[in-house]
């Protein structure tokens, strides 16, 4: 699973899946299940802060989307 923000999600994806960010080359290919939207950028960074920093924000997220999480495996 990975968390982070983009003003472009479409080419950000296909990015990873190319490989062309180390810290994530070895995990690919991904598919994207789950998303969060925002019109202000410091709402997507408080966000990702939120999620990155408190066990319980990420662990709230994985339980809202545990069936979708399901069907990847």
């Amino acid at each position: 699973m990975y968390i982070g923000y983009t003003h472009d999600l479409r080419t950000r994806i296909s990015e990873h899946n190319k490989g062309h960010s180390p810290a994530t080359k070895p995990y690919a290919p991904f598919c994207l299940i789950y998303y969060e939207a925002y019109k202000c950028k410091k709402d997507a960074c408080a966000r990702e802060k939120q999620l990155k920093q408190y066990k319980q924000a990420w662990t709230r997220l994985k339980e809202r989307i545990r069936f979708s999480l399901e069907e990847q495996n």
